[in-house]
């Protein structure tokens, strides 16, 4: 299956590095893994320049694109990203005033910001069509299953579709869907997650998979941080490995020097699946920002309001945590998987890959000597 997986994609390795960051993307697949870049925040001009950029310092090796296209339009053309705004009540934005005012911080300096742009359906068809300019040789769909017109251009262009799931349940709606590749993370994962644990999560899709008929190509994800995690994943059946928080502590991603510092400091205990950052449980690094939520007894509000109030004020509190100021780096959080406690020092990013490959061939040969 590794070599079903990486001739899919043209990668010499099959380890798949998730990242919101260019340079981790070009750095990993220069390495001979499979960058994919994180495109859902992105405006299709935004998107294009980080797509001329990875062309331009990839050496010519394969990398993807991480796109949404909604299955259900969740908020109306018609209504402006000002008007969501607006939805937002005001007893949040004065908790937000209030985190920032006890950080030693100006109150009005993170408010929300709105503009002409809606969350919407042609967004994500607007992101696909960027990307299809560009030789990518993968598309993902970031959450939900992938709509029937995602599938439909991944066949034109002869670019194979990937789907996320955290269910069984959920891996059988993407093969119907039609999708080429199945990444079945476990709740060990930083980000949106499941419930359920990778080495449990792994077994159930391959066996319903099995049973379905199908031979589509499973990588596992969640909580894989080094190359004996990926080859054990592998032996149960896994094509390859979907990695994204190994690559948070590395000198190329978006991470400020203050997160990537608290991860080689943080344990495997110190994340939460929390609704405090996008309104739907994502696992993060658990910080005083959660704490204060919590005590404050609000509840989080619904995407994309929650996101909307807290991502500027999260990203002005790591701002200030970078100029020294204490309270923001308790304060700071970003999202991380449980496998953080496995994270020791500040690696690069070609470093990680490199390393992924000789523990991997390590504990295969571990695995055949146990029956020697």
């Amino acid at each position: 299956m590794a070599f079903r997986m990486t001739e899919m994609v043209g990668c010499e390795f099959p380890l798949f590095a998730f990242s919101h960051c260019r340079d981790v993307v070009a750095a990993a697949s220069r390495a001979g893994g499979f960058g994919v870049l994180g495109a859902v925040s992105y405006t299709p001009e935004q998107l294009e320049q980080e797509l001329r950029w990875i062309d331009d310092h990839v050496d010519g090796k394969p990398y993807g694109v991480d796109v949404l296209i909604p299955e259900v339009q969740a908020v109306d053309k018609k209504i402006s990203a000002d008007d969501i705004i607006a939805m937002i009540p005001s007893q949040y934005r004065d908790f937000t005033r209030q985190i920032l005012r006890e950080a030693g911080m100006a109150e009005d300096i993170a408010d929300p910001q709105g503009g002409s742009q809606s969350p919407n359906t042609s967004l994500g068809q607007e992101l696909l069509e960027v990307s299809f300019n560009h030789p990518v040789r993968l598309i993902a769909n970031a959450l939900g299953t992938a709509p029937p017109e995602m599938i439909a251009a991944g066949k034109k262009h002869g670019i194979p579709v990937a789907a996320l799931v955290g269910a069984k349940e959920h891996a059988m709606k993407q093969i119907d869907a039609g999708v080429d590749i199945i990444v079945a993370q476990g709740g060990e994962g930083g980000g949106h997650c499941g419930e359920v644990s990778t080495i449990v999560l792994i077994p159930e899709v391959l066996q319903a998979i099995e049973e379905a008929g199908s031979d589509i190509p499973v990588l596992a994800a969640g909580g894989i941080m080094n190359g004996r995690q990926m080859a054990g994943m592998m032996a149960m059946g896994a094509a390859g490995a979907w990695c994204g928080s190994v690559w948070l502590a590395s000198p190329e991603a978006e991470t400020t020097e203050v997160f990537r510092e608290k991860m080689v400091a943080a344990t495997s205990r110190d994340t939460i699946r929390s609704k405090y950052r996008t309104g739907k449980y994502s696992r993060q690094l658990r910080s005083a920002w959660h704490a204060m939520w919590e005590d404050a007894g609000l509840a989080a509000l619904p995407m994309p309001l929650m996101s909307l109030l807290s991502e500027p004020v999260l990203r002005a509190l790591d701002k200030a945590s970078v100029n020294g100021n204490p309270k923001a780096q308790e304060l700071s959080s970003y999202w991380v998987g449980q496998g953080v406690g496995l994270v020791r020092e500040i690696r690069g990013t070609g470093a990680i890959v490199q390393d992924f490959k000789e523990e991997f061939a390590a504990g295969f040969e571990t695995l055949a000597a146990n029956f020697d």
